[in-house]
Protein backbone atom coordinates (compact mmCIF):
# COMPACT_ATOMS: atom_id res chain seq x y z
CA UNK A 1 0.00 0.00 0.00
CA UNK A 2 2.76 2.35 0.93
CA UNK A 3 4.09 2.06 -2.72
CA UNK A 4 0.76 2.99 -4.36
CA UNK A 5 0.44 6.05 -2.11
CA UNK A 6 3.98 7.07 -2.98
CA UNK A 7 3.47 6.67 -6.76
CA UNK A 8 0.01 8.46 -6.67
CA UNK A 9 1.91 11.46 -4.67
CA UNK A 10 4.41 11.77 -7.02
CA UNK A 11 2.07 11.58 -9.90
CA UNK A 12 -0.13 14.25 -8.60
CA UNK A 13 2.99 16.27 -8.25
CA UNK A 14 4.28 15.79 -11.96
CA UNK A 15 0.87 16.71 -13.77
CA UNK A 16 0.90 19.60 -11.45
CA UNK A 17 -2.12 18.98 -9.96
CA UNK A 18 -0.98 19.60 -6.60
CA UNK A 19 1.99 21.69 -5.48
CA UNK A 20 2.69 19.91 -2.14
CA UNK A 21 1.93 16.78 -0.16
CA UNK A 22 1.05 16.34 3.57
CA UNK A 23 1.68 13.06 4.61
CA UNK A 24 4.15 11.56 7.48
CA UNK A 25 7.74 11.65 7.74
CA UNK A 26 9.74 8.59 9.10
CA UNK A 27 11.89 9.44 11.89
CA UNK A 28 15.23 7.23 13.64
CA UNK A 29 12.84 4.65 14.03
CA UNK A 30 10.00 2.83 11.88
CA UNK A 31 7.44 3.56 15.00
CA UNK A 32 8.90 7.52 15.49
CA UNK A 33 6.48 9.49 12.38
CA UNK A 34 5.97 13.10 12.04
CA UNK A 35 3.11 14.61 9.73
CA UNK A 36 5.10 16.28 7.31
CA UNK A 37 5.16 18.57 3.84
CA UNK A 38 6.64 17.36 0.49
CA UNK A 39 7.39 19.85 -1.76
CA UNK A 40 9.41 17.29 -4.75
CA UNK A 41 9.23 13.37 -5.67
CA UNK A 42 13.16 13.22 -3.94
CA UNK A 43 11.67 13.94 -1.23
CA UNK A 44 8.80 11.77 -1.00
CA UNK A 45 11.44 9.22 -2.09
CA UNK A 46 13.74 9.81 0.73
CA UNK A 47 11.84 10.14 3.45
CA UNK A 48 7.75 9.93 3.21
CA UNK A 49 6.05 6.66 4.93
CA UNK A 50 3.20 5.17 5.62
CA UNK A 51 2.46 2.25 7.66
CA UNK A 52 1.52 0.88 10.96
CA UNK A 53 2.68 3.89 13.13
CA UNK A 54 1.45 6.44 10.80
CA UNK A 55 -1.85 6.97 13.07
CA UNK A 56 -1.34 11.26 13.01
CA UNK A 57 -4.37 13.01 11.89
CA UNK A 58 -3.13 15.92 8.81
CA UNK A 59 -6.38 17.21 8.87
CA UNK A 60 -5.86 20.13 11.41
CA UNK A 61 -2.30 20.93 9.55
CA UNK A 62 -4.47 21.95 6.19
CA UNK A 63 -6.05 24.53 8.36
CA UNK A 64 -2.31 26.46 7.25
CA UNK A 65 -1.76 24.94 4.43
CA UNK A 66 -4.83 26.05 2.84
CA UNK A 67 -3.94 29.81 3.42
CA UNK A 68 -0.49 28.90 1.08
CA UNK A 69 -0.72 29.59 -2.68
CA UNK A 70 -1.42 26.61 -4.34
CA UNK A 71 -3.12 22.94 -4.03
CA UNK A 72 -2.01 20.73 -1.41
CA UNK A 73 -2.33 16.78 -2.29
CA UNK A 74 -3.86 15.04 1.42
CA UNK A 75 -3.33 11.55 2.34
CA UNK A 76 -7.01 10.94 4.96
CA UNK A 77 -7.56 7.97 6.92
CA UNK A 78 -11.25 7.05 6.97
CA UNK A 79 -11.53 8.69 10.52
CA UNK A 80 -9.38 11.56 9.63
CA UNK A 81 -12.13 12.67 6.65
CA UNK A 82 -14.64 13.14 9.68
CA UNK A 83 -12.04 15.95 10.97
CA UNK A 84 -11.51 17.42 7.48
CA UNK A 85 -15.58 17.66 6.68
CA UNK A 86 -15.83 19.52 10.20
CA UNK A 87 -13.47 21.80 9.48
CA UNK A 88 -14.51 22.43 6.19
CA UNK A 89 -18.07 23.40 7.57
CA UNK A 90 -16.61 25.74 10.60
CA UNK A 91 -14.69 27.39 7.22
CA UNK A 92 -11.30 26.75 8.60
CA UNK A 93 -10.03 24.67 5.66
CA UNK A 94 -10.01 25.82 2.10
CA UNK A 95 -11.37 22.59 0.28
CA UNK A 96 -11.05 23.82 -3.12
CA UNK A 97 -6.96 24.40 -2.54
CA UNK A 98 -7.08 20.65 -1.27
CA UNK A 99 -6.90 17.34 -3.22
CA UNK A 100 -7.99 14.47 -1.34
CA UNK A 101 -6.99 10.91 -1.72
CA UNK A 102 -8.99 8.91 0.68
CA UNK A 103 -6.40 5.45 1.82
CA UNK A 104 -7.78 2.51 3.82
CA UNK A 105 -6.98 1.65 7.73
CA UNK A 106 -7.44 -1.55 9.44
CA UNK A 107 -6.19 0.25 12.57
CA UNK A 108 -2.36 1.79 13.91
CA UNK A 109 -0.03 0.31 15.95
CA UNK A 110 0.66 2.61 19.34
CA UNK A 111 4.27 2.26 20.32
CA UNK A 112 3.47 3.81 23.93
CA UNK A 113 1.38 0.54 23.98
CA UNK A 114 4.50 -1.65 23.11
CA UNK A 115 6.86 0.05 25.70
CA UNK A 116 4.43 -0.42 28.55
CA UNK A 117 4.68 -3.92 27.91
CA UNK A 118 8.15 -3.41 28.97
CA UNK A 119 9.94 -3.65 25.87
CA UNK A 120 12.43 -0.71 26.08
CA UNK A 121 15.45 -0.03 23.61
CA UNK A 122 13.45 -0.75 20.43
CA UNK A 123 15.25 -1.01 16.69
CA UNK A 124 12.20 -2.26 14.28
CA UNK A 125 8.93 -3.99 14.28
CA UNK A 126 7.37 -6.30 12.20
CA UNK A 127 4.25 -7.42 11.60
CA UNK A 128 4.39 -11.42 11.30
CA UNK A 129 0.52 -13.12 11.34
CA UNK A 130 -1.22 -12.06 14.20
CA UNK A 131 2.01 -11.23 16.15
CA UNK A 132 4.56 -8.52 16.16
CA UNK A 133 8.63 -9.31 16.23
CA UNK A 134 10.53 -6.59 18.01
CA UNK A 135 14.03 -5.98 17.40
CA UNK A 136 15.64 -4.19 20.78
CA UNK A 137 19.23 -4.07 21.65
CA UNK A 138 18.37 -6.63 24.54
CA UNK A 139 17.44 -9.28 22.36
CA UNK A 140 14.39 -10.27 19.99
CA UNK A 141 10.73 -9.98 21.66
CA UNK A 142 6.85 -10.90 20.66
CA UNK A 143 4.01 -9.43 21.41
CA UNK A 144 0.28 -9.85 20.05
CA UNK A 145 -0.85 -7.63 17.87
CA UNK A 146 -4.18 -6.66 19.57
CA UNK A 147 -2.35 -5.86 22.78
CA UNK A 148 -0.50 -3.09 20.61
CA UNK A 149 -3.22 -1.91 19.09
CA UNK A 150 -4.28 2.02 19.17
CA UNK A 151 -6.73 2.48 21.99
CA UNK A 152 -8.80 4.20 19.44
CA UNK A 153 -8.53 1.80 16.54
CA UNK A 154 -9.72 -0.79 18.77
CA UNK A 155 -13.19 1.35 19.50
CA UNK A 156 -12.85 2.30 15.85
CA UNK A 157 -16.28 4.46 14.49
CA UNK A 158 -16.05 3.59 10.93
CA UNK A 159 -13.77 2.69 7.93
CA UNK A 160 -15.80 4.47 5.85
CA UNK A 161 -14.38 7.58 4.08
CA UNK A 162 -17.14 10.12 4.20
CA UNK A 163 -15.45 12.20 1.44
CA UNK A 164 -12.29 12.10 -1.04
CA UNK A 165 -11.88 12.71 -4.61
CA UNK A 166 -9.79 9.84 -5.15
CA UNK A 167 -9.62 6.72 -3.36
CA UNK A 168 -6.78 4.20 -3.41
CA UNK A 169 -8.19 0.37 -2.44
CA UNK A 170 -11.52 -0.25 -1.28
CA UNK A 171 -13.84 1.64 1.01
CA UNK A 172 -14.97 0.01 4.38
CA UNK A 173 -17.74 0.24 6.71
CA UNK A 174 -19.48 2.14 9.43
CA UNK A 175 -18.74 -0.06 12.19
CA UNK A 176 -21.01 -0.87 15.44
CA UNK A 177 -18.93 0.26 17.73
CA UNK A 178 -17.87 0.13 21.47
CA UNK A 179 -16.88 3.30 22.51
CA UNK A 180 -18.99 4.55 24.84
CA UNK A 181 -18.15 1.24 26.66
CA UNK A 182 -15.90 3.13 29.20
CA UNK A 183 -18.64 6.04 28.81
CA UNK A 184 -20.97 3.76 30.57
CA UNK A 185 -18.71 2.20 33.07
CA UNK A 186 -18.10 5.84 34.65
CA UNK A 187 -21.81 6.68 34.40
CA UNK A 188 -22.54 3.75 36.50
CA UNK A 189 -19.74 5.30 39.09
CA UNK A 190 -20.81 7.20 42.34
CA UNK A 191 -20.23 10.98 41.98
CA UNK A 192 -17.21 10.52 44.49
CA UNK A 193 -16.00 7.51 42.58
CA UNK A 194 -16.37 9.16 38.96
CA UNK A 195 -14.54 12.67 40.90
CA UNK A 196 -12.06 10.55 42.08
CA UNK A 197 -11.14 8.96 38.65
CA UNK A 198 -11.09 12.08 36.57
CA UNK A 199 -9.20 13.85 39.65
CA UNK A 200 -6.20 11.31 39.43
CA UNK A 201 -5.96 11.23 35.79
CA UNK A 202 -6.20 15.28 35.19
CA UNK A 203 -3.62 15.94 38.22
CA UNK A 204 -1.05 14.73 35.54
CA UNK A 205 -1.49 16.91 33.41
CA UNK A 206 1.55 19.12 33.01
CA UNK A 207 0.01 21.93 30.39
CA UNK A 208 1.87 20.71 27.33
CA UNK A 209 -0.84 22.21 25.26
CA UNK A 210 -0.25 19.32 23.07
CA UNK A 211 -4.17 17.67 22.84
CA UNK A 212 -4.95 21.29 22.13
CA UNK A 213 -2.47 21.71 19.61
CA UNK A 214 -3.07 18.65 18.40
CA UNK A 215 -7.45 18.73 18.21
CA UNK A 216 -8.51 19.68 15.03
CA UNK A 217 -11.62 21.28 16.71
CA UNK A 218 -9.35 23.57 18.64
CA UNK A 219 -8.12 26.51 15.55
CA UNK A 220 -8.89 29.91 17.22
CA UNK A 221 -6.53 32.14 16.33
CA UNK A 222 -5.74 32.86 19.88
CA UNK A 223 -6.46 30.30 22.55
CA UNK A 224 -8.78 31.68 25.77
CA UNK A 225 -5.79 29.77 27.92
CA UNK A 226 -3.11 31.75 26.05
CA UNK A 227 -4.77 35.26 26.63
CA UNK A 228 -2.89 36.70 29.93
CA UNK A 229 -6.34 38.78 30.71
CA UNK A 230 -8.46 36.07 30.61
CA UNK A 231 -7.48 34.98 34.20
CA UNK A 232 -7.07 31.64 33.28
CA UNK A 233 -4.00 31.47 30.98
CA UNK A 234 -1.09 28.85 30.75
CA UNK A 235 0.41 29.10 33.76
CA UNK A 236 0.94 26.54 37.24
CA UNK A 237 -2.51 25.19 38.77
CA UNK A 238 -2.79 27.39 41.57
CA UNK A 239 -4.78 24.73 43.49
CA UNK A 240 -6.75 21.31 42.53
CA UNK A 241 -9.79 22.80 41.17
CA UNK A 242 -7.90 25.16 38.97
CA UNK A 243 -5.94 22.31 37.65
CA UNK A 244 -8.69 20.51 35.80
CA UNK A 245 -10.40 23.64 34.29
CA UNK A 246 -8.24 23.46 31.53
CA UNK A 247 -9.54 20.22 30.25
CA UNK A 248 -13.02 20.45 31.22
CA UNK A 249 -13.35 24.26 29.74
CA UNK A 250 -11.53 22.75 26.45
CA UNK A 251 -13.90 19.31 26.31
CA UNK A 252 -17.11 21.85 26.57
CA UNK A 253 -15.58 23.93 23.53
CA UNK A 254 -15.12 21.03 21.23
CA UNK A 255 -18.93 19.47 22.67
CA UNK A 256 -20.81 18.49 19.20
CA UNK A 257 -17.59 19.83 16.68
CA UNK A 258 -15.38 16.76 18.18
CA UNK A 259 -15.30 13.80 15.60
CA UNK A 260 -14.10 11.29 18.52
CA UNK A 261 -10.17 11.26 16.42
CA UNK A 262 -8.80 10.52 19.76
CA UNK A 263 -5.66 12.74 18.93
CA UNK A 264 -5.41 14.11 22.03
CA UNK A 265 -5.12 10.92 24.01
CA UNK A 266 -2.79 9.75 21.50
CA UNK A 267 -0.08 12.67 22.01
CA UNK A 268 -0.78 13.24 25.42
CA UNK A 269 3.02 12.42 27.32
CA UNK A 270 0.87 11.49 30.82
CA UNK A 271 -1.58 9.10 28.92
CA UNK A 272 -4.26 10.73 30.06
CA UNK A 273 -7.65 9.12 27.95
CA UNK A 274 -8.85 12.40 27.47
CA UNK A 275 -11.08 11.02 24.68
CA UNK A 276 -13.53 9.76 27.44
CA UNK A 277 -14.37 13.44 28.13
CA UNK A 278 -15.12 14.28 24.41
CA UNK A 279 -17.06 10.94 24.07
CA UNK A 280 -19.21 11.34 27.53
CA UNK A 281 -20.73 14.89 25.67
CA UNK A 282 -21.03 12.84 22.26
CA UNK A 283 -23.47 9.97 23.94
CA UNK A 284 -25.15 12.79 25.87
CA UNK A 285 -25.92 14.36 23.03
CA UNK A 286 -27.28 11.37 20.70
CA UNK A 287 -29.53 10.71 24.04
CA UNK A 288 -31.16 13.74 24.36
CA UNK A 289 -31.18 15.40 20.68
CA UNK A 290 -31.07 12.28 18.20
CA UNK A 291 -27.84 10.70 16.63
CA UNK A 292 -25.31 13.29 15.44
CA UNK A 293 -21.82 12.43 14.19
CA UNK A 294 -19.78 15.07 13.51
CA UNK A 295 -17.96 15.51 10.25
CA UNK A 296 -20.32 13.36 8.80
CA UNK A 297 -21.31 15.92 6.15
CA UNK A 298 -19.98 19.29 5.49
CA UNK A 299 -23.62 20.91 5.52
CA UNK A 300 -25.52 19.68 8.78
CA UNK A 301 -26.25 22.24 11.54
CA UNK A 302 -25.00 20.57 14.72
CA UNK A 303 -27.66 19.58 17.60
CA UNK A 304 -26.10 22.77 19.62
CA UNK A 305 -25.95 25.09 17.29
CA UNK A 306 -29.61 24.18 16.02
CA UNK A 307 -32.30 25.55 18.26
CA UNK A 308 -35.92 23.30 17.56
CA UNK A 309 -38.97 23.20 20.37
CA UNK A 310 -38.33 19.71 20.35
CA UNK A 311 -34.95 20.30 22.37
CA UNK A 312 -34.88 18.79 25.43
CA UNK A 313 -35.12 21.76 28.58
CA UNK A 314 -32.49 21.49 31.68
CA UNK A 315 -35.57 19.69 33.52
CA UNK A 316 -35.17 16.70 31.50
CA UNK A 317 -31.21 16.14 32.02
CA UNK A 318 -32.25 16.59 35.77
CA UNK A 319 -34.84 13.85 35.35
CA UNK A 320 -32.13 12.04 34.03
CA UNK A 321 -29.91 12.03 37.01
CA UNK A 322 -27.00 13.68 35.54
CA UNK A 323 -24.90 14.73 38.35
Amino acid sequence: MQEAIINKAKELLADGRVDRVIGWKKGEFSYDITPAVFETAEEIDAEFVCNDFTSANVSKYLVKETKKDGTVLAFLKPCDTYSFNQLVKEHRIDASKVYTVGIPCDGKLDPEKIKQKGISGIRSIEKDGDMLKIDTVYGDETLKISDAMSERCLSCKSRKHVCYDELIGEDGDVISSNRFDMVEQLENMSAQERYDFWRSQLSKCIRCNACRNVCPACTCEKCVFDNDDSGISNKAAADSFEENMFHVIRAFHVAGRCTDCGECSRVCPQNIPLHLLNRKFIKDINSLYGEYQAGADTDSRAPLTDYKQSDCEASVVHERGVE
